[in-house]
């Protein structure tokens, strides 16, 4: 086992006490961005995605289980919520508390001591950021559970695009006012725009890092062989449709939006060639979205039906024998007529 492999598999290590030691220092009140990264285990990031795929077009909702340490979120486990959710909402009802409960409770009875440290829910196709609803509730759990973290799974971005759309978030205290920083832009859909604008400084995301235990990797590999046919028989392209559809859609009525905002005068024209170069962005990334489709179908097509033709025998010309001419034949044929 290698050095990099052995210290992956002490993040999986708990101390109670030296958690709670550190836990009652409360360093993160010194600071509202004391938190800056989070570690997440492979499994985990499994099993978030799949539980948020399973449940779209709805939301869904679960929780985080790890540890803290200085600066750091570490995500060892995730258990999902059985909680009702609708297109655009997932709250936690009392029956999902209740199971909550129960469930950290068999979870210490087996040795897993890690206690709860967030949440996760999904946003189905419209990215991943945090609502008016998450902002409140996230506030609420900072005030009374904290350490807490949320975190954000837009599983059908993930499919379209080829990779994991994810992002974990921390808001700040009540009267704490950030500093203007560029955030990354990401493409948000018109009828979620008013919402993200107006919470969009509310709150702060944390990079996030994966890591793989020994256990994770022979995990991976039994999945793999398990499922590799239908991971190479999907095309992101047709299990997608509905949402490239929603997608050309939202980008044409941004576009009319743009269009008559450039129309009202000078005075607008500059906020219309901002919508418009967001406008840009967001169909740039939808074609390289198709695109990556595209080349993926290609690449399984010329993988895995095309038959490599054998080169083709040329056949033998059979020589024809060359009959020597005797001269002196031709010249009796010649006077014998």
């Amino acid at each position: 086992m290698s050095k990099s492999e052995v210290a992956e598999d002490n993040l999986y290590s708990y101390n109670v006490e030296e958690h709670n030691n550190f836990c009652d220092k409360r360093p993160w009140k010194k600071s509202a961005k004391y938190f800056n990264s989070v570690k997440i285990s492979s499994i985990s990031l499994l099993k978030m995605v799949m539980h948020c795929t399973q449940g779209v077009p709805l939301e869904v909702m679960g929780l985080l289980q790890g540890k803290i340490e200085e600066h750091v979120f570490i995500i060892t486990d995730v258990f999902a919520l059985p909680v009702e959710g609708t297109e655009t909402r997932v709250n936690a009802q009392e029956e999902a508390l209740g199971y909550m409960a129960d469930y950290l409770e068999q979870c210490k009875e087996v040795g897993r001591l890690e206690n709860a440290v967030g949440w996760y829910h999904s946003h189905p196709g419209y990215g991943c950021w945090l609502s008016g609803v998450d902002v409140t509730t996230q506030n609420l759990q900072q005030m009374y559970n904290e350490p807490w973290l949320a975190i954000v799974v837009d599983p059908v971005r993930t499919i379209s695009s080829g990779k994991v759309e994810i992002g974990a978030f921390r808001t700040y205290p009540k009267d704490y006012v950030p500093k203007d920083e560029e955030s990354q832009y990401q493409t948000i859909p018109l009828e979620k725009i008013e919402d993200f604008g107006v919470h969009a400084r509310s709150y702060y995301q944390l990079p996030i890092e994966f890591f793989k235990s020994s256990l994770d990797k022979k995990l991976l590999d039994l999945l793999w062989n398990q499922y590799w046919l239908n991971t190479l028989s999907t095309s992101p392209i047709i299990t997608n449709k509905d949402f490239v559809t929603g997608q050309i859609k939202d980008l044409t009525r941004k576009l009319e939006n743009a269009q008559q905002t450039i129309g009202f005068g000078r005075q607008y024209q500059s906020k219309g060639e901002s919508q418009l170069r967001k406008v840009s962005k967001d169909g740039s990334k939808a074609a390289i979205e198709q695109i990556n489709g595209l080349v993926s179908q290609v690449v399984k097509n010329s993988l895995f039906n095309s038959r490599k033709q054998l080169p083709k025998r040329r056949k033998k010309k059979k020589k024809k024998k060359k009959t020597k001419i005797n001269p002196l034949n031709i010249i009796l044929k010649r006077y014998s007529n």
